[in-house]
């Protein structure tokens, strides 16, 4: 039975991330004290050092040879079960896709266990729980993000093969390189492919950069890095971050060349029928490389081919020349993109989450209409256009014959190791785990110096963490940017199916008691954050993912509340 002083034990835990997050809201939505380039600085600390050494210390201060066994293969289970539920799906029934297989894998088997997870389940059930938490933690680093990225690149090969080999060519490939500087399939680069027949008469794919993109890049740089006879404008893009576990090839923050082929190519592969001054704003401005006969070149895909194909091919309805230039003339209000550590080389920063509503943040008025239209335009396949389009592009995959499994096999692995090297959690994910199974084998201390110097930042960690979301909370035009209907069953997802199928697995392998209770509230816990990173970068429902994030985070204290009073009974 659940008494006073455990319930008080809890929200001793808890409260306190709540506050961060509320006073991080606060600043941004109602006292205005952080802009939001303050907001990339705050975030890029985070990312940079809060997070990883936040994992490095739970890690390596974790006994790895008393690694409950039992509950790691009920969470093991829990994740199998439900990814061989939806491939059955995926592969035999008509509405079954790869990119709802992903969404649904991420909501109800990944939660937020770092940042949520250890505080919450300590102050329920003691310090022993921390511990399991820990050992969750590892796993999803090393094993489950992993897998993640392997399905999403996996999707970015198939578009890009299906795209640039419609016909059946593709199954002759005998091997695909990637040159170096090209980091993901994710779409965001303008890459082109270049096939040949070498002497052995197999047919030999070169992915690289497009040379489109570079001309662009050098013809910035004609005078002074800017374009010949341009004069540099005000921006309308400002970045801020937020902590992520991905990495970047270019981790500073720097100024925007934000372009409208940048934005539908980061936002579904289509253009947006508003200019970005639309959807996001915040007022003032600073100095940009962003110009206007940029626009000339809006349209270019990100993947080309030497015979002129494109991927992915922009929705004309979507988009409006007219009407972005007028826009941009009207409005003198800076974008706010929350800044995601991507592993894509590309000269735009990642757009994480959506931006600024002019009417939310600054409190300027807008009328109804305007509103609508933006509404519309953040939404991602919502109209059911959209929805036949994605039915046409799916028909048209299945119909391309791929390459032989080894060839895509190679690729996938090459990609997902080239954006695993930049990923900062990573490395302090392995190096705890190795430091941990070396100083509980030979009992070896860490020096005072080396530890005082982790902790001193990893104690800040959970605080700056939640501060963070609280930061990319005010930035968002809306909490539910999925619509209700969607979001209910997302939540549905999250909260209900993720704990049933927990708590099957843990029976199945015998866990009983405290175990078997730590196990089924530890599936109740919010979103986690690097699925939406992932779902953000490669364009796979990134709005569901962030109702998840966000609303998931305001409404998960009562659900595993409910979940521990009844599991107590």
């Amino acid at each position: 039975m659940i008494t006073s002083t455990d319930f008080y034990h809890v929200m001793t835990a808890v409260v306190p991330l709540y506050v961060a997050m509320i006073l991080a809201y606060g600043s941004v939505k109602w006292w205005k004290i952080f802009t939001p380039t303050q907001c990339s600085g705050i975030n890029r600390f985070v990312a940079m050092f809060a997070v990883p050494l936040l994992s490095f210390h739970f890690i390596a201060g974790n006994n790895p040879y008393t690694m409950n066994v039992r509950f790691i293969a009920a969470d093991t289970l829990q994740k199998l079960i439900v990814l061989a539920a939806l491939a059955v799906w995926a592969n035999f029934t008509k509405r079954g896709c790869l990119e709802w297989t992903i969404t649904f894998f991420s909501l109800s088997t990944l939660p937020n266990t770092l940042v949520m997870g250890i505080p919450l389940l300590k102050g329920m059930y003691g310090d022993f729980s921390g511990g399991l938490m820990v050992q969750i933690v590892v796993l999803q680093c090393i094993v489950w993000y992993t897998l993640m990225l392997f399905l999403f690149e996996f999707r970015g090969a198939r578009l890009l093969i299906s795209e640039q080999f419609p016909d059946d060519t593709a199954g002759a490939i005998a091997s695909i390189t990637v040159d170096s500087d090209v980091t993901s399939l994710d779409g965001r680069q303008m890459l082109e492919t270049a096939a040949e027949v070498k002497e052995d008469g197999k047919l030999h794919v070169t992915v690289r950069k497009s040379s489109a993109s570079k001309s662009d890049v050098f013809s910035r740089k004609s005078v002074g890095g800017f374009p010949s006879g341009a004069t540099p404008r005000p921006s309308n893009l400002t970045n801020a971050e937020i902590y992520s576990l991905q990495s970047s090839r270019n981790p500073t923050p720097r100024g925007s060349s934000f372009n409208h082929s940048d934005f539908y190519s980061a936002g579904g592969g289509r253009n947006s029928n508003c200019g970005a001054n639309d959807v996001y704003g915040l007022s003032g401005s600073r100095p940009s490389n962003f110009f206007e006969e940029e626009a000339a070149a809006a349209n270019k895909s990100r993947f080309f081919h030497g015979n002129g194909t494109n991927y992915p091919a922009p929705n004309p309805g979507m988009f409006s020349p007219s009407k972005m230039a007028g826009n941009k003339k009207e409005s003198g209000g800076k974008d706010v993109h929350m800044f995601v550590w991507s592993t894509s080389a590309s000269p735009v920063s990642d757009v994480f989450g959506g931006g600024v509503s002019p009417a939310k943040v600054e409190g300027q008025g807008e009328n109804k209409e305007e509103e609508c239209v933006e509404r519309e335009d953040l939404s991602f396949r919502n109209n059911r256009e959209e929805e036949e389009r994605g039915e046409r592009m799916e028909e048209k995959r299945e119909k391309v014959n791929m390459p032989p499994t080894s060839v895509m096999t190679r690729l996938i692995l090459i990609m997902v190791w080239r954006k695993l090297i930049r990923n900062p959690n990573t490395y302090s994910s392995l190096i705890g785990l190795i430091w941990s199974l070396v100083s509980f084998r030979w009992n070896v201390e860490m020096p005072a110096i080396i530890a005082k110097s982790i902790s001193i930042l990893s104690d800040a960690g959970l605080g700056m963490a939640m501060f963070s979301l609280g930061l990319f909370m005010a930035l968002q035009p809306r909490i539910i940017a999925c619509g209700n209907s969607v979001a209910t069953f997302a939540m549905a997802v999250r909260f209900l199916t993720g704990p049933a199928v927990m708590a099957a697995a843990s029976i199945a392998v015998g866990l009983r008691g405290v175990l078997l209770r730590v196990a089924i509230v530890q599936a109740a816990l919010p979103q986690g954050i690097v699925p939406f990173v992932f779902a953000k970068e490669y364009n796979v429902h990134p709005d569901i993912l962030s109702t998840g994030v966000i609303f998931g985070m305001l409404i998960a204290l009562p659900i595993t509340l409910v979940y521990y009073i009844l599991l107590g009974l």
